[in-house]
């Protein structure tokens, strides 16, 4: 039996600059699945994703989803795409073993905790004080150059790593320090500076973008103190949860939120189109 790709609409030039396109997945041409294949509206037309691929339940377990993500593949490659993503829900157990079985590497994975009403407490001499204008243009610096670094180690080329993280900051950013919803903290201990925190208040929950231990005080419990300065604010706030992102590889981050209570939503990967 032959697995094949038939269109299912034109080819879409979307508002925000991405093209997709809605294939059915055929076996002999009887469609038994759907695959939405498009590209990325954060790091560019060179990136292909995955948006969706559903194989009905009569078909599964038999190698369909497999040939028709790798036709996928050759679609990006006919686009000039060089890279594919894919998110994956946590509980979506097949689609885990599906990238994991295509060469698709983990890149990075989102994260929740519901809260209680209670504002944790910091730990004894730990306080925090907002962060002041001069303190956020080198953090901004600092932060904007860290992030670009990220996606570049993680195979994005160096121009589109550094595009996307000038393009984020524009957009989440527009009023810099003064930008609505948004929190940014220093947390001092006994006085001395050892650590900042951005944290985005939105609708329904709060999200940590930024939360980084000083170089130098780095091993003696501040990250944990920064993270429960960020439930702190989210719960004063009135949202009931706090997401955030970790990249694969950041071990001492992944350890921490999983032993403050934070589990994994989604997993997003990536994998390099030779």
């Amino acid at each position: 039996m032959t697995t094949t790709l038939r269109p299912a609409e034109p080819l879409q030039q979307n508002p925000d600059g991405t093209r997709s396109r809605r294939y059915q997945v055929c076996v002999n041409s009887r469609p038994v699945g759907e695959i939405h294949l498009g590209t990325s509206p954060s790091l560019g037309t060179s990136v292909a994703r995955i948006i969706d691929l559903r194989i009905a339940e009569p078909d599964r377990r038999r190698g369909r989803g497999t040939v028709a993500a790798l036709a996928a593949e050759e679609v990006a490659r006919g686009w000039g795409c060089t890279q594919i993503e894919a998110m994956v829900p946590a509980e979506a157990e097949a689609a885990l073993r599906l990238v994991g079985a295509l060469g698709y590497t983990l890149r990075n994975r989102g994260m929740e905790k519901r809260l209680a009403d209670t504002p944790p407490e910091l730990p004894p001499g730990s306080c925090a004080r907002p962060m002041t204008p001069a303190e956020f243009e080198a953090w901004h610096e600092h932060e904007s150059e860290d992030y670009a670094r990220m996606w570049i180690e993680r195979g994005v080329p160096e121009d589109v790593a550094r595009a996307k993280a000038r393009r984020d900051h524009e957009t989440l950013l527009p009023r810099g320090l003064q930008t609505e919803d948004m929190l940014f903290s220093v947390l001092e201990h006994e006085g001395t500076r050892v650590g900042t925190l951005w944290l985005a208040l939105r609708d329904a929950m709060a999200f940590v973008f930024d939360v980084e231990a000083d170089a130098a005080h780095r091993g003696h419990g501040h990250g944990r103190a920064l993270m429960l300065l960020a439930e702190r604010q989210t719960i004063d706030a009135g949202r009931p949860v706090l997401g955030l992102n970790v990249f694969a590889g950041n071990t001492p981050a992944e350890r921490l939120y999983e032993s403050l209570g934070y589990v994994t939503t989604s997993r997003s990967f990536a994998k390099p189109l030779l």
